[in-house]
């Protein structure tokens, strides 16, 4: 590939253009069809914004745990967070989707808070911190309204009892050669880090232990984590486990303009600490697909595809024909970005106002849905 045109793809790094074609062919993951979302529509009833709209494109048996569910068995979801520092909205994303798969298929779920990985990758995070930042993010996945019979939290230091025989067991299966290719692993990289994909191959497998019946497990999840579960795919049958079920999404857009928000540029990304100043300042200096002045904007119009504006109204608003009537008065000229951001402004706030409110009256609370304690 010309230089221009590269672009790298991992569970820790995202950095260029992102081709989501070409890593679908890369990773081997299917893209989602309009013959499996009608799969969803008739178990779920409706289809969410975030599938209807191509958020979430690829996947991995989607139609098969559907038909799981169709017929009668149990299954579950999953995902997590790499607690490395406070949550931002894109971080959030799959976590709404998780709270609409739990209520339309009264599911529980398994949400894993990683504060290991993340001070084995860091070599300036301190432990401590790292699961500091753990509790500070399940306050955000609390405030999306899951209650604690729902939704099972496990802090990787502190819950690793349930865990870890999964894990041993996953790590017996998994070569050097494998873990090397799979995540590019060097020489230098330390234990710790190689030993980790075994935890979070894990949590796709724990609800199977608990419930001792098979119970395949939905990941919504970022399309950067399918390495993961690949290796979970290839060992599963080896240990008795059902395979797990993967849904992947595209990455938010950056206010500034780059494929995927950056935690090293704070104005990228809007997040769920930020006052009404700070999102304000954020959302009116985002780089937008408009043109340059507002007479060349009304005349020739705007390209609302590569704008992290529009971007963001596709993700937070649920009504299809608010959104189309943005993209349209983009592409014809008939508003200009000021307009635009207000909008989204406006959105955001509502959004973040209510979702602090929520995250507060969780703090104190967030043992009643550490699994380590509901196991006990």
């Amino acid at each position: 590939m010309k230089k221009e045109e590269e672009f790298v793809v991992t569970p820790w790094e995202v950095r260029g253009k992102v081709d989501y074609d070409k890593l679908l062919r890369h990773f081997g993951a299917k893209p989602l069809t309009a013959d499996e979302i009608a799969l969803l529509e008739k178990y779920a009833g409706e289809v969410h914004p975030l599938i209807r709209r191509g958020f979430f494109y690829a996947h991995r048996d989607f139609d098969a745990v559907m038909r799981w569910h169709g017929d009668g068995k149990p299954w579950a979801l999953y995902t997590g967070r790499g607690p490395s520092g406070p949550v931002h909205i894109g971080h959030m994303v799959p976590w709404i989707l998780l709270k609409w798969f739990s209520d339309k298929f009264n599911l529980e779920v398994y949400f894993q808070l990683t504060d290991d990985e993340k001070f084995f990758d860091d070599p300036e995070m301190k432990l401590e911190e790292a699961t500091n930042w753990a509790y500070e993010n399940a306050l955000d996945v609390i405030a999306l309204g899951f209650t604690p019979d729902k939704l099972h939290l496990i802090v990787d230091t502190k819950d690793i009892r349930p865990l870890y025989p999964i894990a041993v067991k996953a790590a017996k299966k998994l070569t050097w050669n494998t873990v090397k290719a799979t995540f590019g692993f060097t020489d230098s990289t330390n234990i710790g880090l190689i030993f980790y994909p075994s935890l979070q191959i894990a949590v796709a497998f724990l609800p199977t232990e608990l419930r001792r019946e098979a119970t395949p497990v939905l990941i919504p999840c970022a399309i950067d984590q399918d390495p993961y579960f690949r290796l979970a795919r290839d060992i599963a049958d080896t240990l008795g486990y059902p395979k797990p079920t993967t849904l992947y999404s595209k990455f938010i857009m950056a206010l500034t303009g780059e494929s995927k928000m950056s935690a090293s540029n704070p104005d990228s990304a809007i997040y769920t600490q930020d006052d009404e100043k700070a999102v304000k300042r954020k959302i009116m200096n985002a780089f937008t697909g408009g043109k340059p002045t507002a007479e060349e904007q009304r005349k020739y119009g705007g390209d609302p595809d590569i704008c992290p504006v529009y971007h963001y109204h596709m993700l937070f608003d649920p009504d299809d024909a608010s959104v189309e009537k943005i993209r349209q008065d983009c592409r014809s000229g008939a508003m200009l970005c000021g307009e635009c951001k207000l909008k989204l402004y406006d959105k955001i706030t509502k959004f973040l106002k209510e979702h602090k409110e929520k995250r507060e009256k969780a703090r104190g609370n967030v043992d009643q849905y550490r699994i380590s304690v509901k196991l006990k």
